[in-house]
């Protein structure tokens, strides 16, 4: 099974920075991206950049057209919100059955702002322990904005990444 998590970084470069080791992780089978995608919001720009990254993921498991309906309600239309929801009907039921709602979009529209970065990450295969001690020894300290995992497994995964 796939895990979906959105990680944030304090700065708007470290989301670039966590995909090379991201990359390093892979060739290591550490861990399998299944899929992922950047946001980088640099200081003074009104909206972040959004980047797939196929060059990772090779052919891309949900491709463009799923990246860009996410990161278009969550960050360039901000002000149609449900809107958009009620009038995507079935991919916005289908995105709520793996946790991407209402309450997805406010939650990381309101944590990766001006200044700061994200890789959203579809994944599988991980040795957790690995993976986190080298995101322990990279200095990139990413922070869980959201996760499908149960409560449990989140807690376990914000943990591992405590200093």
């Amino acid at each position: 099974m796939a895990t979906f998590t959105v990680w944030k970084f304090d700065d708007a470069n470290s989301a670039d920075k966590s995909v090379d080791l991201l990359k390093t992780l892979q060739k290591e089978e550490l861990i399998r991206v299944v899929d992922a995608a950047t946001v980088k919001w640099e200081n003074g720009k009104k909206k972040p950049k959004t980047t797939q990254l196929n060059n990772l993921t090779g052919a891309g498991a949900t491709g463009g057209a799923f990246w860009g309906f996410l990161f278009g309600l969550i960050f360039f239309v901000p002000l149609l919100g449900a809107a958009i929801g009620a009038a995507s009907g079935g991919v916005a039921g289908s995105l709520a059955d793996i946790g991407i709602d209402d309450d997805f979009i406010k939650e990381v529209r309101n944590e990766v702002t001006e200044g700061t970065s994200a890789v959203f990450l579809l994944t599988s295969d991980a040795v957790q322990d690995k993976v986190k001690d080298a995101f322990g020894q990279s200095g990139l300290h990413p922070h869980l904005v959201h996760t499908n995992l149960s409560n449990e497994q989140e807690q376990a995964l914000r943990l591992a990444f405590v200093d």
